[in-house]
């Protein structure tokens, strides 16, 4: 459905007021009804007159009529000057005047730091715009803002708890990874921490190990290896726990080498599906990704020889790998776009005879407002996409319905680690990982003269990045 309103914003410092318009998409991920709370994704268009007008606003709407007595709004948006601003605010839903109530919005504007820097007060007028927003409104097929659990529809998303313990049940031949990347927000320095569980393929008993890295932004990255240590015959119920390190749903400690690090999560988002559930929970497919913690908030300390890295309400993501081994090539990117919107790409080719001979295999998730894009199940969308792996640049582009994703990704050589890896068979490959790398993110839609740019976003030196090979 589509929204418009207009009224009047009062900057901070300023005596008159200028002119507001809001020009608004909403996608629900349901039928709209009193009685029912929903959160709905916005896109759209801020305009204050000189000040800001942004035709890429992202957000979204909280339809909560009864229990809170609120239809609340909350959009990110940049102004003319570059700044990325956050508008705040909601209509105050009353009994005793229902429609009058629902047709006013009250709002702050606010900063990157919470700075208040306007207060705003927009009317949605009946007369003019209610037959377009009633006209406006469509039954989407197929989207769905929160994907339904494993094996059901319309069931309750597993909890990042839920999807942090180990899989493994004692197979031979079998890959295990839990891994967080993070920006520091003050100074740019990424993190990137890998635990792994290998099964050798030979029946041996399964190893625990790792690494852990730092990425500087004003100097050459630093790494260290921790383990291996034995598997603990009991499997963890919480995630990984081997050798003192240690990963949950709420917290990553450990050490290795010259570098240590205690973190807490908070802030997760609802857990992303890069490959198709029921992938991952019926491991049908030689391997699978998936993110319990997709857009988190780290605080806590990483100690980096004589050196301290603090971080407060540093963006940061903790994934998942299932399977039987790396792929023969790979290429992934995590890229937090601010806002809770998150874009996710794993494209690899597989190691299986017959299927090492086809192209990469791009999966692709990027989720916007709560929608998620592009729509459907994750393996037959990325069939529609196509992948030109290399470094340092490598790319991803595809459609799904009416819209179309392109994902352009720089992984500078000066900040990038290689990395051996070894599979369950022994077999050696080399991880290319750089956790400040840059990449453009651009999503289309389709119209009838052509596409339609609806966002874009440009990351530099804040992208998680790597490319696998082998000799």
């Amino acid at each position: 459905m589509r929204e418009v309103m207009t009224g009047a914003v009062r900057l901070s410092g300023e005596t008159a007021e200028r002119p507001i318009t809001l020009s608004l998409r909403f996608t629900a991920p349901g039928a709209l009804h009193p009685l029912v709370d929903l959160r709905a994704g916005a896109t759209g268009r801020v305009r204050i007159t000189g000040f800001a007008d942004d035709p890429a606003a992202t957000g979204s709407m909280e339809i909560a009529p009864l229990r809170a007595g609120r239809i609340g709004y909350r959009l990110a948006f940049t102004a003319l000057d570059g700044r990325r601003l956050r508008l705040d605010g909601g209509k105050a839903v009353t009994v005793r005047h229902p429609l009058m109530s629902m047709t006013r919005l009250t709002a702050r504007l606010l900063d990157a730091d919470g700075t208040v820097v306007g207060d705003a007060r927009l009317v949605f007028d009946l007369r003019r715009d209610l037959l377009p927003f009633l006209s406006s409104m469509r039954l989407s097929r197929g989207r769905r803002p929160w994907p339904a659990a494993p094996g059901t529809r319309g069931a309750p998303l597993p909890r990042p708890d839920d999807l942090l313990p180990s899989r493994w049940r004692g197979q031979p031949g079998r890959l295990e990874v839990w891994y967080a990347t993070v920006t520091d927000p003050k100074t740019g320095t990424g993190v990137w921490l890998h635990h792994e569980l290998v099964a050798p393929a030979d029946g041996s008993p399964a190893r625990a190990h790792g690494w852990a890295a730092v990425f500087p932004s004003d100097a050459a990255p630093v790494w260290e290896r921790f383990g291996p240590v034995p598997w603990p015959a009991e499997r963890p119920g919480t995630g990984f726990d081997a050798g003192g390190i240690t990963v949950t749903a709420q917290e990553l400690a450990g050490a290795a080498g010259d570098l240590s690090w205690r973190l807490r999560v908070t802030g997760a988002g609802a857990p992303m599906f890069t490959f198709p559930r029921w992938a991952w929970h019926r491991e049908l497919l030689p391997a699978a990704q998936i993110l319990p913690v997709p857009t988190g908030r780290f605080t806590g300390t990483i100690q980096v020889g004589e050196r301290e890295l603090a971080l407060a309400d540093a963006p940061g993501n903790v994934a998942r790998i299932y399977g039987h081994g790396n792929a023969r090539r790979w290429a992934w990117l995590h890229a937090d776009l601010g806002d809770g919107d998150v874009c996710e790409v794993v494209a690899a080719v597989s190691t299986r005879p017959g299927l090492n001979r086809l192209p990469a295999l791009p999966f692709v998730r990027l989720r916007v407002g709560g929608a998620e894009y592009p729509a459907g199940d994750p393996l037959l969308a990325a069939l529609r996409f196509r992948a030109r792996l290399g470094r340092p640049h490598w790319t991803v582009t595809g459609r799904g319905g009416n819209h179309r994703i392109s994902v352009a990704v720089t992984m500078p050589p000066e900040r990038t680690v290689a990395v051996p890896y070894a599979d369950p068979d022994g077999a050696p490959a080399v991880c290319h990982n750089c956790e400040v790398a840059d990449a453009v993110v651009l999503l289309e839609r389709r119209h009838r003269r052509g596409w339609h740019e609806e966002r874009r976003w440009k990351l530099t030196g804040t992208a998680h990045a790597e490319v696998g090979e082998r000799d």
